[in-house]
């Protein structure tokens, strides 16, 4: 059966998503309609990361750090943690933006942005998976992951739960209510004394730390996402999905790739917001839409040339950009899984060379694509319909990990 993404599902869906935001425009007429959208740029190799309010391009901070980081922003966007893999450091910044929800209209309130008094240490920390409240921090040669209060951190507080992830290795860990997915290392495999172990599956931990079930398998586990109540993971053999199972923990089951599919495999996930699916990298100039309810869960989007960065639109769900490096940005529509445009939005960056040579990245705030563009020291910013560069930000240095918050809601 050929893959149409599951079409009248996923329009019932985005449907649904249109009429939940027009539910907005209902707010107490008392209260002032605020927004505010702000960028947290990170430089390639200086370790700094600068506050940019997006409407007016004017710094708002700059924090130095002890190294270069990697950027996330938590569920809430009132937090952007800062990993230093190369300084075993993690610092977290206030975006100075919070959203709460009253039912038939958000609120907003907008302070400063600053850096956050308490800092996360540990060797190699890499990924950042936020999750609701909680965020976890993995440390790939601390042989440990930390589930972090995000409510606490705002108030200056130190409220973190340790997980043992066996060994050191290059690994994930994400909550899903209260139990922890895990990856699992290879801890027969003879490795080099500077090398780590590879992922062989997946574990799931009760609130006790304790095994529950087995271990999945899921050869090289990288990438995981989380959409709508599922979790997905990339393997060598498929991509893994996590559902929750009630008393007895989440249900863990491998999609696998089809024949039809050409080698390779996922290892970078993004999941959908408003609507549940999954997109992944398939090497290096392919993508692939996942649907894991679909008759046939996978259909692939081949590119012209390699990808360099990829987002998706958390207010238009049906976009997805593809930044190539030809310096196009292509946008997919998820729905009918094809490209639906594209346009040069800044020269060639070649993927040959180091893999943390300066390129180009993406984020998505206020209905546009903001670019990092590190060779001209600029967030090129992009209309998603037309694709033209509706406006720059100069940049000192060269801007590099890019990651956007803010939104629209009743100010008091």
């Amino acid at each position: 059966m050929s893959l149409t993404f599951t079409r009248n599902r996923l329009m019932a869906a985005f449907a649904t998503s249109l009429m939940l935001a027009a539910s907005g425009a209902f707010a107490d007429e008392d209260h002032e309609t605020k927004e505010a959208w702000r960028l947290f740029v990170a430089d390639h190799t200086q370790p700094v990361v600068r506050a940019i309010d997006l409407e007016s391009g004017k710094e708002l901070g700059r924090y130095d750090l002890k190294g270069y980081a990697a950027l996330t922003a938590s569920a809430s966007g009132r937090t952007v943690f800062a990993a230093q893999g190369e300084s075993n450091v993690i610092h977290a910044i206030g975006t100075g933006i919070a959203l709460s929800d009253h039912g038939e209209h958000r609120d907003i309130a907008v302070s400063n942005p600053g850096l956050l008094p308490v800092t996360f240490e540990g060797e190699r920390p890499a990924h950042v998976v936020p999750h609701g409240d909680e965020a976890v921090l993995f440390y790939d040669r601390g042989g440990k992951a930390e589930i972090v209060s995000e409510s606490a951190l705002l108030e200056g507080r130190r409220e973190v739960r340790t997980i043992d992830t066996t060994a050191p290795h290059h690994g994930v860990a994400v909550t899903m209510g209260r139990y922890v997915l895990v990856s699992v290392p290879d801890t027969e495999a003879k490795v080099k004394p500077d090398e780590l172990p590879p992922r062989v599956g997946l574990r799931v931990l009760d609130e006790n730390g304790e095994q529950v079930g087995d271990v999945a398998a899921c050869t090289d586990l990288h990438g995981e996402a989380t959409s709508a109540r599922l979790v997905a993971f990339g393997c060598k053999e498929g991509v893994l999905i996590a559902r929750p199972g009630g008393m007895d923990g989440p249900k863990l089951e491998m999609l696998a790739y089809p024949d039809s599919l050409p080698e390779g495999h996922a290892s970078t996930l993004l999941g959908g917001k408003a609507m549940q699916f999954f997109l992944g990298n398939y090497d290096e100039d392919k993508l692939v839409l996942i649907d894991p309810d679909g008759d046939a869960p996978y259909r692939l989007i081949e590119l012209p040339t390699r990808r360099v960065d990829f987002a998706l639109d958390p207010a238009d769900p049906r976009n997805a950009y593809i930044l190539t490096e030809d310096g196009n940005l292509h946008v997919l529509d998820v729905i009918r899984g094809e490209i639906a445009r594209k346009g040069t939005v800044t020269e060639p960056y070649s993927k040959d060379g180091h893999w943390r040579d300066p390129r180009p990245r993406l984020a998505v705030a206020d209905g546009k694509v903001a670019i990092t563009d590190p060779r001209h020291s600029l967030v090129r910013l992009v209309d998603p319909e037309t694709l033209k560069e509706t406006g720059t930000i100069a940049v000192e240095g060269q801007p590099f990990a890019i990651v956007a918050v803010g939104g629209s809601g009743a100010s008091h």
